[in-house]
């Protein structure tokens, strides 16, 4: 009796969200039935379960698994290796290895799970459903789109035969589809997915959800890509909107619409209003977050690259140096993302001249693409080249030859052309690829990861 009410307090905290008292109550549950029952007692197991879940909330992996493996134990010969609480706890060993990225063990487990949970329950069922989505999940963290796309495809089959049509568990599991095929470069296919999921949405939750907002960004967001521009651009609008009459003109997600707004602003060439966008945006990040926060750089590198398509080197300039500044600050000196800046920020030197400014810059560029590829990446060779190039034109023979020797060995050591991987024309010359400044060279809204839709 003790052990039954300590077990129900656990729970109670468990279900708070309080997993540390949890533990604790659980422990001593656990630990009396383990002193008062014979082993493969159902009730032992109900306690090695419990306590197992919390430890798998804490981040106790180990002690989780231990716990699974317990209760797999006792149900499996208990209740039979096909019983439904048996797939239930495949599933969750299966997600403990997930949780550490053991990907293939998990996948042995997940599959285990689902034959077990059609068998118990049959082929339509939302925890078959369930299963199906965590799998998906588990191939897209590997980026296997093509695996993800097929179990949630599977999943979304079940879900439409054994739910409502508008459940949200639908709208969630055609979301992982839209994603996984944004990954692919598939944006034709994400966007059928994803307006679904959006019509799914705003029939049960309203137009001026914050929630339909969100699917309605990646909507504009894939439209965008698809070259839709007026689409993506009144899509966006009506996120403005809605975010704005949800939180108020000055909140971060108000300054990310604005900034996705400038990008659809500048792919349709009105540079002008996308600087207005990107400024407001930069405002609000601003009064939001400080002068110092890596999304404030975001955008001034995005007003940046905008004054430079308008040929307003000097403007571009200013926001280019505060944006470096501000990544120095936020990320340190090694990161990946200093070398967009770093390149736009010399190949302007270049262009007017400067060409030991510029060297400088693309000195550290080389730098950090080493740090973070090694010596013989095709990106490091990429490069080399450019930096040969501007030797030439500094007339600096022995620099220019060592760079271009240096850059031809590394695409010869990857079975690469060198004029086809270093942008060179017909005479050798660099073609300038930096200042053709397109809308992939912005930093745009982040991908989120899908959720799992869970049973019903």
């Amino acid at each position: 009796e003790i052990a039954t009410t300590m077990n129900n307090v656990g729970r109670v905290y468990y279900m708070l969200g309080d997993h540390t008292a949890a533990l604790a109550t659980y422990i001593e549950a656990y630990r009396l039935r383990k002193e008062l029952m014979p082993a493969y007692h159902l009730d032992l197991a109900a306690s090695a379960y419990n306590l197992g879940q919390t430890h798998h909330q804490l981040g106790n992996l180990d002690d989780a698994m231990t716990l699974y493996m317990e209760f797999y134990e006792i149900v499996s010969n208990y209740l039979g290796p096909t019983h439904r609480d048996v797939a239930i706890i495949l599933k969750c060993m299966a997600q403990v290895h997930h949780d550490k990225s053991q990907y293939d063990e998990a996948g042995r487990l997940y599959y285990k799970s689902l034959q077990t949970t059609k068998a118990a329950l049959g082929e339509l069922h939302p925890e078959v459903a369930s299963t199906l989505n965590k799998i998906g999940n588990m191939y897209y963290e590997n980026s296997d789109f093509d695996a993800a796309i097929k179990a949630y495809e599977e999943g979304l089959g079940v879900e439409r035969a054994v739910l409502q049509s508008d459940h949200q568990n639908i709208v969630v599991t055609l979301t992982n589809i839209a994603q996984s095929h944004k990954h692919k470069g598939n944006h034709a296919a994400a966007l059928e997915r994803y307006t679904e999921a959006y019509n799914l949405q705003r029939a049960v939750l309203g137009a001026t959800n914050p929630k339909v907002a969100i699917t309605l960004s990646n909507v504009a967001q894939v439209s965008c890509r698809l070259g839709r521009f007026t689409r993506a651009l009144d899509a966006y609008q009506e996120v403005l909107q809605i975010r704005r009459d949800t939180y108020g003109d000055e909140h971060v997600d108000v300054a990310a619409t604005l900034n996705s707004i400038g990008l659809v602003l500048f792919r349709q060439g009105y540079h002008a209003l996308a600087i207005e966008s990107f400024e407001e945006s930069l405002r609000v990040r601003r009064l939001c977050l400080g002068d110092q926060h890596r999304d404030v750089a975001v955008v001034l590198y995005n007003i940046a690259t905008t004054h430079l398509e308008q040929g307003d080197e000097d403007k571009a300039m200013a926001c280019y140096a505060e944006t470096l500044r501000m990544e120095r600050c936020t990320l340190g000196n090694d990161h990946r993302d200093l070398v967009v800046t770093l390149q736009h920020i010399g190949q302007v030197f270049r262009q007017r001249g400067e060409l030991d400014t510029s060297l400088e810059y693309f000195t550290e560029v080389l730098r950090i693409e080493r740090l973070h590829h090694g010596n013989d990446s095709p990106m490091v060779a990429r490069l080399l080249n450019k930096m040969g190039n501007i030797y030439l034109q500094k007339a600096d023979v022995p620099n220019m030859m060592e760079c271009l020797a240096e850059a031809t060995r590394i695409f010869e050591r990857l079975g690469s052309s060198t004029e086809a991987d270093a942008g060179s024309d017909a005479n050798g010359e660099e073609m300038n690829e930096e200042l053709k400044i397109t809308g992939y060279n912005f930093y745009s809204l982040s991908i989120f990861h899908p959720e799992c839709a869970a049973a019903a």
